[in-house]
């Protein structure tokens, strides 16, 4: 017995505790175990694995009935039987449910009850021992999460303070009245990248900081559509392979970006908010900036629909320096029209944009089918083309240029004239491109404002034979003749333009002779037909 209870306190475990006690029962008396139980903490009796399971379920029942109390226990073939509480200082701990073949003597229930007391404490003892070790580590467990609360605290308070910091800090630039250069320098400083800032259409505004582009690329408009896209679709700045970038757009406009270089991916959270501090401080500056252009703009383009439609001289002198445009130096007008665009106020920006690119002081309005600029000097022949070219991305566009103009009430004479010079260039076989209208030669006499009676008596009298069978016949003699003048009377270029083939062309010259009565080796002959076709297609847009 004493060797047992030696045992029984060297255990830890509360089931091996009880499992040891069933096994030795038979020490104490003629005694078997008959069942086992541990009592939990929420009152549960958790039976012991090695109960034994031919009378379980009535056994079980009679221990629940006792309520903690000892009691006797019916068992067939087992004239004696009891369940005996295991109680500790603490109380109850659980059952022993032991039967005897015989009644125990005193002696022998003396033995059993020492072994339940053995047992008792033991268990008593396990319970302790468990009930440190898990407060132990209750204690562990509490102390790692004071630990990472402080840390998690520690790191909010400094997140707190740093967005203090940084709001703080950009409101001042905002308060001080900072443009893009005042906000990309303190975004520079916060962060310590590059900072940038671009117009909507990809041109640079301001950077601080090293390794800026010089030159800066010019942008393509494609892939400044697909940027601002892609970056649009995100709910905060999107990174676009080495920049971290975000739109500022006040009311869902977007009037920029504001852009952090990062080649080594080093932003992180609090440089996330540095840039999204700066696009908020930044945007009632571009929206002041868009708005007085909106007003500037207003007022020149006032100005500008005044003077094509014929103003006083004197009014106009004075609303231009108003405006800050000097009216007194001599003017082009310019007609610009692209064939993939329509006049409106986007194209008109796109045009404004270019002419500043190459150096142009214009006043800019937009008519139904032109963008119409005012230009206080001689355009370059292609200057403004090539950069209207790199803006829309296609060569399509046709512009012309009126003859120099001296006096404001000159502009609507010479209005009329770009607009010809214009539709010269979209008559000829190189459409696209820029014409002056000084370097029109023959076509200026062939514009807006001649007697059109007598440029029909004119094309009749030489090309009217021409135009009056081919409506019979439903040929093309009178375009076969202008096509043959057009490529300057080479056989080869007028067969190819005209797609048909040289000795066809040869039959079509023969007939032209006869038709017309007119000999194309004739100088005088040669000189008026030509005259003829071209105001016939160009004035009279090739009609019968």
């Amino acid at each position: 017995m004493a060797m047992l209870s030696r045992t029984l306190f060297d255990t830890p475990d509360e089931n091996e505790i009880l499992r040891l006690a069933m096994d030795h029962i038979a020490a104490a008396g003629p005694y078997r175990a008959e069942a086992g139980y541990l009592l939990e903490a929420d009152g549960a009796l958790v039976p012991s694995p090695g109960n034994r399971q031919d009378h379980a379920l009535t056994v079980e029942r009679r221990v629940r009935d006792l309520a903690g109390q000892d009691g006797p226990v019916a068992v067939p073939g087992r004239p004696w039987g009891h369940a005996l509480g295991l109680r500790g200082l603490e109380g109850l701990s659980g059952y022993l449910v032991v039967t005897s073949r015989s009644r125990p003597t005193e002696a022998e229930r003396s033995l059993l009850a020492t072994l339940i007391r053995h047992t008792a404490a033991a268990l008593a003892v396990a319970f302790a021992h468990r009930r440190r070790r898990e407060e132990a580590l209750e204690l562990h467990r509490l102390r790692a999460e004071r630990a990472s609360l402080q840390r998690q605290l520690i790191a909010v308070m400094a997140d707190l303070a740093y967005r203090r910091a940084v709001h703080a800090f950009m409101a001042d630039v905002a308060a001080s009245g900072g443009d893009e250069k005042a906000v990309t320098h303190a975004l520079h400083g916060l962060t310590g990248l590059p900072a940038l800032v671009e117009d909507r259409f990809g041109r640079l505004r301001s950077w601080t900081g090293p390794s800026r582009p010089d030159p800066y690329p010019e942008p393509d408009p494609v892939r400044q559509d697909e940027l601002l896209h892609a970056v649009a679709r995100e709910s905060g700045p999107a990174r676009i392979k080495d920049r971290l970038i975000i739109l500022v757009r006040p009311h869902g406009e977007i009037l920029g970006m504001l852009a952090l270089v990062d080649p080594q991916g080093e932003a992180d959270e609090h440089t996330v908010l540095a840039l999204e501090q700066a696009a908020t401080s930044l945007a009632p500056e571009l929206a002041h900036l868009r708005n007085l252009a909106e007003v500037e703009l207003r007022l020149h383009r006032e100005l500008a629909d005044d003077l094509l439609s014929g103003t006083d001289g004197t009014s106009a002198y004075a609303r231009s320096e108003a405006v800050g445009h000097d009216l007194h130096r001599s003017h082009y007008i310019v007609v610009v029209q692209w064939s993939d665009r329509s006049a409106d106020s986007s194209f008109a920006q796109t045009v404004g944009r270019a002419a500043s690119a190459v150096g142009m002081r214009t006043l800019l309005t937009r008519r139904a089918e032109y963008v119409v600029l005012l230009a206080d000097d001689r355009p370059h022949a292609r200057a403004l083309y090539d950069a209207l070219t790199r803006e829309t991305g296609t060569p399509s566009g046709t512009i012309g240029v009126s003859a120099r103009c001296d006096s404001p009430d000159d502009i609507p004479q010479r209005y009329q004239e770009a607009q010809r010079a214009l539709e010269v260039r979209r008559q000829s076989r190189k459409r696209y491109g820029t014409t002056f209208f000084d370097e029109l030669g023959l076509y200026r006499i062939l514009g807006p404002g001649n007697d059109l009676r007598e440029l029909e008596a004119f094309v009749h009298e030489w090309l009217g034979q021409l135009i009056d069978y081919d409506a019979r016949h439903n040929s093309a003699m009178a375009e076969t003749l202008a096509r043959y003048f057009d490529c300057g009377g080479n056989y080869d270029e007028t067969a190819a333009s005209l797609a048909i083939h040289r000795s066809t062309l040869r039959y079509r010259l023969q007939r032209i002779r006869d038709i017309s009565g007119s000999d194309l080796a004739n100088v005088e002959d040669r000189l008026n037909l030509q005259v003829a076709t071209r105001v016939w297609k160009i004035v009279l847009g090739g009609s019968g």
